[in-house]
């Protein structure tokens, strides 16, 4: 089993009123994340390039984890 942990995703939840309290801060790639990138590579995982990566944490946070 593999796991895709995004950070700060552009999705319309983040800029939602709600969470006006909890403003998300862009990472040092100097934007956020995409949905599309996300689904790219949740996409290639479950392709047959990827057959061979088993058990990983594969984080996409535009270098928040840096």
């Amino acid at each position: 089993m593999n796991v895709v942990a995004p950070g700060p995703t552009d999705t319309p939840m983040l800029p939602d009123p709600g969470r006006a309290h909890t403003p998300p801060a862009l990472p040092p790639l100097g934007r956020l994340v995409s949905a599309a990138e996300v689904a790219g590579l949740t996409a290639f995982l479950l392709g047959p390039d990827a057959g061979a990566i088993t058990g990983q944490l594969l984080v996409q946070c535009a270098g928040a984890s840096l």
